[in-house]
């Protein structure tokens, strides 16, 4: 016989999980952009991707061993190497080379249509929604970007070349997302970001020349940063990635990342000492309005009507902002 509690089952205890790891996401790649700052000052573009990589790479083989968890299937490989060599390889070398030719607000702007196109990109080609509330989230959110950018777009210099780099990077991180997600059906977070991030390096070997000429030169806080890159922002942010974004939508994980922009600007004023201004803060405040409105569940407010009001999108939320989150 069912009991009548059955069917008021609380929800599953590993949801917290998912939600906790979205959020360690963001804040960690929040983090990486004052990291940048400092270590690009001592090595190029292609030479701190492949130190960050190598660092990566080293911190997940270990963990992978430790864990015993082996090769993932053979079908999760197209999707490994998809992401690898987008997300991996090519963003990170564009992004870095981008922003040494424009200012930081101009490349926010550009770089954050990534999570737009994971949206198109996914409703495409994995065949997943695109619900009125995220899209209207991803609106409030790429003009909460646009305020950042037009707020910080006198500091330092423009150029074409930027522009493009910067918008080569979010081709690249919406293609690697979109890639990487199918890939998870067949292998474990750990797996599918490990091996990924392995055939990134193997992408950047071509820099090892100068790495190890900048290595040489560059003082060893910009070293410790590189090395801080590649395990934290890039070992254990990748992979709780690819932990919650098994449990969801890539479109919605995207519209997510939109809180980075709004943490960058408060780690750059405790850290770096650089106060922003009054528009930045209102830019950053609409990118986490933005997140809110796209993780705000429709059946949430259904529920408030009614008990016939049936509650819509999936079972989990697996990101930061969730409707049931301050």
């Amino acid at each position: 016989m069912t009991t009548p509690s059955s069917s008021a089952a609380p929800p599953d205890h590993r949801a917290w999980r998912a939600t906790a790891a979205a959020c360690t996401t963001v804040v960690l790649w929040a983090s990486a952009f004052v990291s940048i700052r400092s270590a690009g000052e001592a090595y190029s573009p292609g030479a701190l991707a492949l130190g960050r990589l190598l660092a990566g790479s080293l911190a997940l083989g270990a963990l992978l061993l430790v864990r015993r968890e082996g090769l993932p299937s053979r079908a999760a490989w197209p999707g490994i190497l998809w992401s690898g060599l987008l997300w991996f390889g090519l963003y990170m070398v564009v992004l870095n080379w981008g922003e040494q030719q424009v200012d930081a607000g101009t490349a926010a702007m550009v770089v954050n249509i990534g999570p737009l196109l994971i949206a198109l990109l996914g409703a495409r080609l994995l065949g997943e929604g695109l619900p009125r509330r995220l899209l209207l989230g991803m609106a409030v959110s790429f003009a909460g970007a646009a305020v950042v950018g037009l707020s910080m777009s006198g500091h330092g210099s423009s150029s074409v070349l930027g522009v493009l780099l910067c918008l080569l990077a979010a081709v690249a991180y919406a293609g690697g997302v979109v890639g990487q997600k199918p890939a998870l059906r067949h292998g474990s977070a750990l797996q599918i970001t490990t091996f990924g991030c392995l055939v990134g390096t193997v992408a950047c070997l071509p820099f090892a020349g100068a790495l190890v000429s900048d290595a040489a030169d560059a003082p060893l806080s910009a070293t410790l940063n590189m090395v801080y890159l590649g395990i934290f922002p890039t070992a254990l942010a990748f992979t709780t990635w690819a932990y919650a974004l098994a449990r969801t939508t890539a479109g919605r994980m995207g519209a997510t990342t939109y809180a980075v922009p709004a943490l960058v600007v408060l780690m750059s004023w405790l850290l770096l000492d650089e106060v922003p201004a009054l528009l930045t803060v209102a830019g950053g405040l609409l990118c986490l309005a933005g997140v809110a409105v796209s993780r705000t569940r429709p059946g949430a407010a259904a529920a408030l009507k009614g008990p016939a009001a049936a509650p819509e999108g999936p079972p989990r939320e697996a990101e930061c902002g969730a409707a049931d989150r301050p």
